[in-house]
């Protein structure tokens, strides 16, 4: 427990800002689906292009598939995600009036929203407790020692049993930039990394390599 409290301490102090910044349900909601497979800075630069052209779910949902593909390009599998975005589009303005739900339940109804993104779009935007768990997140809190999991669902469940409520908003974002910038999937920064000595996975590999010696 205090070893979590410290380190969110110290990722707080140390670790940049998101650069999509964003608490606009609608924006946040397409941002997200947009970046599966796709580099952040192509997703922040195509999102902001494709909410300058269609900035509401009419406008979006009128918008012409094609044109919206080639404003999100060159975002991974740019065609599908436009059809999907387009469907997205429709049934918020058709069935939630052009406002996007606040719900687990009917996020999880929406083509191509699962959990992670649902639960991107609760915390961010409904400021509701919400433990977003992707790529970065599942990694590092199994690094860390705070779980001992194979899957991001499962690293989900076991986070909401070990982290303080308080954190799990902010989560995420916090594991997200430290890990594009030094727990990275390849070649982890651990020399550079300011919570090592809270980290299981650093203990393990500065411990055997001093047996190596």
């Amino acid at each position: 427990m205090m070893e979590i409290d410290e380190v969110v301490k110290i990722l707080r102090e140390k670790v940049p800002r998101h650069p999509y910044q964003s608490r606009e349900p609608l924006h946040v909601l397409i941002a997200t689906v947009i970046s599966q497979r796709t580099k952040d800075e192509v997703t922040y630069t195509v999102a902001e292009r494709l909410f300058k052209r269609f900035p509401t779910a009419r406008e979006l949902k009128n918008g012409d598939v094609d044109e919206i593909a080639q404003l999100i390009y060159p975002a991974g599998f740019y065609r599908q995600k436009a059809t999907k975005i387009k469907e997205i589009a429709r049934i918020i303005d058709e069935k939630y009036n052009g406002k996007v739900p606040d719900s687990m339940e009917e996020l999880l109804k929406l083509p191509g929203v699962g959990r992670k993104t649902a639960n991107i779009v609760l915390s961010r935007c409904f400021n509701k407790d919400a433990i977003a768990v992707d790529t970065h997140v599942h990694r590092i809190s199994n690094r860390l020692g705070w779980v001992h999991t194979r899957t991001p669902q499962e690293t989900e469940e076991e986070l909401m049993n070990v982290l303080p409520r308080k954190y799990w908003k902010e989560i995420n974002e916090l594991l997200v930039m430290f890990g594009r910038t030094i727990c990275r999937s390849q070649k982890p920064r651990c020399e550079k990394c300011p919570v090592k000595n809270f980290c299981e996975y650093y203990k393990k590999r500065w411990v055997a390599g001093q047996r190596d010696k």
